[in-house]
């Protein structure tokens, strides 16, 4: 019985998450024809978003997590409560995003170690997609709400009209009209409005949700739980996708060949992250419910479950890397220097799965528990390791990802440390 709840979750989950890296498998595609300077240059540009809207993705599992329990618990006034502060709180942050974009810009160019040969083009991406900014932040809020509602199905419908729109969008605006990386822009934010539009229609019609909330309705919820918990999750991501930004900037100092093929390597980290995320996120909402229904054994039946699952799947991409990561490297690239180099690197890339997932499923576990300050410590302790270790070791791509394995092997034992010593004996003993 509790299969079929996590598998009615994480299968929507899996087809969502999955039709975002081919998204962004078909930006790396349409840039790599044209040449390896806009193949760079539209992994930077990219990652300079993800790194400023990564750090407000804890709305997402804020949300859902809080939501989740509020749901279990039959608290379906305190649901609404929770999405109108997330979707107040979204705006705020889309606004101030906005308004420093000019500072951020150029703080992430230094960060990332832009090259003068990248510049135009990146300044042609992010004077584009910062317009995307509300919509993006907006549908954090919206997803995780639905997701805490142990609705995954809204999610997924919207995320693929999303993603299918961005990338016909794009495809024509770079092949027809020649528009070339500022294509890909447009064709993000055209999608994000519209995808951010249904899912609010939605929320109206179906939850029978009024927009008036948003600015006249008083909120009763406990707000320095609801602050206490996105600060941690806060601190936590901003940490997670500073590790991205220095993988980056280290792939950049390296040069074009090795920034280009951690391109690639990146997408393929994506393509694991996003399938083993779909029992994370079901892991959510499924510990959230029993959590908030403060039933434990279901608790921990739910989270051995995940891990099971979630370590099905990452065995499944691991082979997949190991028979077939030619293949899959050849629909990024046809640079033959590039394919060469990520070949070197095979022995890494057929890990990362085994290293990773246990990470992943654990962040969900923790976010369904509301353990906001494990999950942030864990993060701390990784992220300084993966310092040190790159400040004392010499560079090279292979260093570069011995480093980058080594700091999500860490995150994932951390978390298992703290889930037998701190949470696991205190669910049993309830």
């Amino acid at each position: 019985m509790l299969n079929k709840e996590i598998l009615k979750l994480a299968i929507p989950n899996i087809l969502s998450n999955l039709s975002v890296p081919l998204l962004s498998a078909v930006d790396t595609a349409l840039m790599g024809q044209l040449s390896p300077i806009y193949l760079g240059a539209i992994g930077l540009g990219a990652m300079i978003f993800n790194f400023i809207y990564w750090n407000f993705g804890f709305l997402r599992m804020g949300t859902t997590g809080m939501t989740s329990q509020a749901y279990g618990a039959r608290d379906h006034a305190k649901t609404y409560d929770l999405l109108t502060a997330s979707l107040r709180l979204s705006l705020i942050i889309a606004g101030g995003i906005v308004l420093l974009s000019p500072l951020l810009f150029d703080w992430m160019g230094q960060l990332l170690l832009v090259q003068e040969v990248h510049h135009s083009t990146i300044v042609s991406y992010t004077s584009i997609r910062i317009y995307d900014a509300p919509a993006t932040i907006m549908l954090y809020a919206l997803t995780g709400w639905f997701f805490g509602r142990q609705n995954a199905m809204i999610p997924l419908a919207i995320t693929v009209s999303i993603n299918v729109m961005n990338m016909v969008i794009s495809y024509v605006l770079v092949q027809t009209y020649g528009l070339n990386i500022a294509g890909v822009a447009w064709g993000t934010v055209v999608s994000q409005y519209a995808g951010v539009m249904m899912m609010m229609l939605i929320v109206i019609t179906k939850y029978d949700y009024s927009i008036r909330r948003l600015f006249r309705s008083r909120i009763t919820i406990a707000m320095g739980q609801f602050f206490s918990v996105n600060r941690d999750l806060f601190i936590r991501t901003i940490l997670l996708t500073l590790s991205f930004a220095i993988l980056y900037r280290y792939s950049n100092r390296l040069g074009a060949l090795e920034l280009a093929a951690n391109v690639v390597i990146l997408q393929l980290l994506n393509w694991i992250s996003f399938g083993v995320d779909g029992f994370a996120y079901a892991a959510e909402s499924v510990v959230g419910k029993y959590m908030g229904r403060k039933d434990s054994k279901k608790v921990l039946d739910v989270v051995r479950l995940c891990i099971y699952w979630g370590g099905a799947i990452a065995l499944i991409y691991t082979l997949l890397f190991l028979c077939a990561s030619g293949a899959i490297v050849g629909l990024y690239t046809l640079d033959l220097a590039v394919s060469n180099h990520i070949s070197m690197l095979k022995p890494w890339v057929v890990a990362l799965p085994l290293i990773s997932f246990v990470c992943y499923i654990f962040d969900g576990i923790f976010i369904g528990l509301l353990e906001s300050k494990l999950m942030r410590d864990s993060m701390i302790i990784s992220f300084g390791v993966f310092m040190l270790s790159m400040s004392f070791l010499s560079h090279n791509n292979v260093i570069l990802w011995s480093s980058f394995c080594v700091f999500l092997l860490l995150r994932g034992l951390v978390q298992i440390y703290y889930w037998h010593q701190k949470i696991k004996v205190r669910l049993m003993r309830s």
